[in-house]
């Protein structure tokens, strides 16, 4: 398909002169992390699954591990050694057969674990790009292993030297990129598809009904919740509120909770019920790489948002204008209670926050650069 039929597909927007490249002969490997199941991957990779090809790319994806596996994994059971075993055995397989393909699209890294000069002899001949959501090289250079540190410390660096084009979701990402040597390194959002989320108002409801505070999350992050146990129970004391974790499950005492299973097909609705989107953070290497995914889903369902001011964060949340940051418990209470308080301050922080998604962190906005890099990528490399 011509890029100028895809640009007209797109909507209203006009795309035409971002998309430059012919991309209609661009076979892509995918090799993402987990399924539809894992954040990470779903977000990052699968959801441009059929805009790209829509513009023309061939795209062939090959998860390292299976929803299966993951689910295993969120439900305290762990992977197990033989489906690891099997898992990277396909791996492995996918990657001798990558001369089938123009290009390999990696998150993060093929092969976890495993000696860099592996991953890159399995990798040599085809152009790939590496994209990063949060700082996976972290896991190895911050390792409490001194012997993991010493082996696999910059085992990622080596991967970004060798890759074509590295995408990152924010600029802390980018900048070890860069410093790793990596040749092209482009900073690209996680977004939301703007077909899925659309903006929820009370007067639907029942307006005797308590607010909603929302998080949204997985089993292996709802702990960051904690951070505000005392915040939340404080407050609870002075308003009365419900505080909906979706994806996780958590008990603070002296603060109502309903815990909601995370589906995909649910998500947006169940955010779109609730009246302010929190994500408390620590301040630590790790979550400097994070990319705010849930600020981005909160105000692309109309919703003002409350953050903790750490890494991209602060780009996203523009103080007083979409939302607050909030650097400690006093400054959790205070700004909750402004917008529990004040419903004419929730709309406006909410609508401000919507027009945000919808000019930077949307599918809508970035598809376009992306099918153009991709296809820049394979015809250079070639």
């Amino acid at each position: 398909m011509k890029y100028s039929t895809f640009a007209a597909n797109l909507g209203n927007r006009d795309f035409s002169a971002q998309l430059e490249v012919e991309a209609s002969t661009v076979r892509v490997l995918v090799l993402s992390k987990y399924g539809r199941l894992g954040a990470s991957s779903r977000l990052r990779g699968l959801q441009f699954r059929p805009w790209l090809e829509q513009a023309g790319l061939s795209l062939t994806v090959q998860p390292l591990l299976s929803d299966a596996l993951l689910g295993q994994r969120y439900t305290g059971g762990g992977y197990g050694l033989a489906p690891l075993f099997h898992a990277y055995a396909r791996r492995v397989l996918a990657l001798v057969r990558r001369r089938d393909f123009d290009l390999i699209w990696i998150e993060k890294e093929a092969l976890p674990w495993l000696p860099a000069w592996l991953e890159r002899g399995l990798l040599k001949g085809v152009p790939y790009v590496l994209d990063y959501d949060d700082a996976q090289f972290h896991v190895y250079d911050l390792h409490h292993s001194a012997l993991v540190r010493f082996w696999f410390g910059r085992r990622l660096d080596a991967l970004m030297a060798g890759a074509r084009l590295v995408t990152a979701g924010n600029e802390y990402l980018a900048e070890r990129a860069r410093r790793a040597g990596a040749s092209w390194v482009e900073t690209v959002p996680t977004v939301v598809d703007l077909n899925r989320y659309g903006v929820h108002r009370r007067l639907s409801e029942d307006p005797a009904a308590p607010l909603r505070i929302v998080w949204i999350g997985s089993p292996s992050t709802v702990g960051y919740l904690s951070t505000l146990g005392a915040a939340l129970a404080s407050l609870s004391a002075r308003h009365e509120f419900m505080l909906r974790v979706i994806g996780g499950s958590v008990t603070i005492p002296g603060v109502r909770v309903e815990c909601l299973p995370w589906t995909e097909d649910t998500e947006a609705q169940c955010i779109a019920e609730c009246d302010v989107g929190i994500m408390p953070l620590l301040d630590s290497p790790w979550e400097r790489g994070k990319c705010g995914y849930k600020l981005i889903q909160y105000m692309a369902c109309g919703l003002p948002v409350i953050a903790s001011p750490v890494g991209v964060n602060n780009e996203i949340v523009r103080d007083n204008v979409n939302g607050f940051l909030a650097r400690d418990e006093d400054e959790w209470i205070s700004k909750l209670s402004q917008l529990l308080d004040n419903g004419d301050l929730r709309r406006t922080m909410g609508t401000a926050g919507r027009g945000l998604v919808e000019s930077l962190y949307c599918v809508q906005t970035v598809i376009p650069k992306i099918a153009n890099m991709f296809s820049q990528a394979a015809t250079s490399g070639r």
